[in-house]
């Protein structure tokens, strides 16, 4: 009795989740359907083959959208659109430190890091003319040695 009791769980359970998996699939495809319905002129898109455009006009009846893209114009279908651009934020090297963690609003150009941070900053200048006295007391030294 146990084993069908384990074996009624697992049938109802399998069946949960095929209802769940069916049931946001149904929901994706809705979202991509009204997206594509309701695309105008002038509106940013990026295909599926990455190509970035602005839309230029939308025939229903044949499902086909023209994208104009830096001069070209291209004629794809509804299926070709993968979603409306969005430029990703740009983010400026002076505005990050060497790990890409953002600067402090009142240092962005590295001022006070010690202070802030608990570290000092390095002098790249001071670094490298050390490293290449350092390199060339060692190639004399190896020169001598010979």
């Amino acid at each position: 009795m146990d084993q069908i009791g384990f074996i009624l769980l697992l049938v109802v359970v399998m069946g949960g989740m095929m209802w769940w998996q069916s049931k946001k699939a149904k929901e994706q495809q809705k979202k991509v359907k009204d997206f594509r319905s309701n695309l105008q002129p002038g509106t940013e898109v990026i295909t599926i083959g990455q190509i970035i455009g602005t839309v230029v006009s939308v025939d229903e009846q044949y499902e086909e959208v023209v994208i104009d893209s830096e001069g070209s114009k291209l004629r794809v279908g509804f299926n070709a659109i993968s979603r409306e651009y969005v430029r990703p934020a740009y983010v400026s090297d002076d505005e990050v430190d060497e790990n890409g963690n953002p600067l402090p609003k009142d240092d962005q150009d590295g001022q006070n890091a010690e202070a802030e941070y608990g570290e000092a900053q390095v002098n790249v200048e001071e670094s490298l003319a050390a490293n290449n006295a350092e390199t060339a007391g060692a190639a004399e030294t190896e020169k001598e040695a010979k």
